[in-house]
């Protein structure tokens, strides 16, 4: 099969080459999935688990990419749940050769079944965005329905899946970001965009009209910075009783190059 192979991390993105390798056979509990979409980001190409197997042996040359959607062409001893030429997507073993190829073998309880209304490439823009969101949201931060969200970047691959996963679950969602992505972060769902003052961004996207005007507040990576004019943003109730001692009544939590802060 093609796949793109690496060998030298001193490379960089420079030293990615597209070779011959071989199809790859499934193990026990393994599938094999014919790649139709799959991403990549170039810091893969820095991380140990590109280079070296989990007790830390030379793998190169290895396949870079993790995330993917396909259809299932091979099912290994003991597999269940899925079937041959059943479209799937997933986000792939870090120690494992990646899903820059025609080919792919991933344990199946790695993948997940991919609708048939959703496209391969929307499948595979997924997994490493979609779970980094649902789990600042709803692991860390416990996030209930009628909470307050404030996701920077909200136009990019993190930020765009925190307004949904956040509008969907009832919170109330402000978004920013640069004024050229201001139509691309409505369309997410926020209905609304103001200007923001003393800080490096060009607009605050606010969910709805429902609330009442108050001061808003933008919470950035370091602190606060209370800006004026109306910002129909709601109160957010105390956390659960496990939330740490002395921990300030703003609690954030850094999602890739976005943050989420709950103000």
């Amino acid at each position: 099969m093609k796949a793109i192979v690496v060998t030298d991390q001193a490379a960089g993105t420079a030293g990615m080459t597209l070779a011959e390798r071989p199809t790859p056979l499934a193990a026990i509990n393994d599938v094999v999935v014919q790649i139709h979409a799959s991403g990549f980001v170039p810091t893969e190409l820095t991380w140990p688990s590109t280079w070296t197997d989990r007790v830390g042996r030379d793998r190169s040359p290895s396949i870079p990419g993790h995330e993917l959607a396909g259809v299932v062409t091979a099912l290994g001893y003991g597999t269940t749940g899925l079937s041959i030429g059943q479209r799937v997507f997933s986000l792939a073993d870090w120690y494992r050769d990646g899903t820059l190829a025609e080919h792919l073998a991933i344990e199946a309880r790695n993948l997940a079944p991919l609708p048939g209304d959703v496209d391969f490439t929307v499948g595979a823009s997924l997994p490493i965005s979609g779970l980094t969101a649902w789990q600042g949201l709803f692991q860390h931060g416990r996030l209930e329905a009628g909470q307050s969200v404030l996701a920077h970047g909200a136009a990019g691959a993190v930020g765009s899946m925190v307004t949904q996963l956040a509008r969907s679950a009832g919170a109330y969602v402000i978004g920013t970001g640069r004024a050229a992505d201001r139509q691309k972060t409505l369309d997410f769902g926020p209905s609304e965009a103001r200007p923001v003052d003393r800080l490096a961004i060009d607009f605050v996207v606010e969910a709805d009209r429902a609330h009442s005007a108050r001061s808003s507040i933008a919470c950035g990576t370091d602190d606060c910075a209370r800006t004026s004019g109306p910002s129909r943003r709601s109160p957010m109730p105390s956390p659960p009783s496990t939330r740490p001692s002395g921990a300030r009544g703003r609690r954030s939590f850094a999602l890739g190059r976005e943050e989420v802060a709950a103000c």
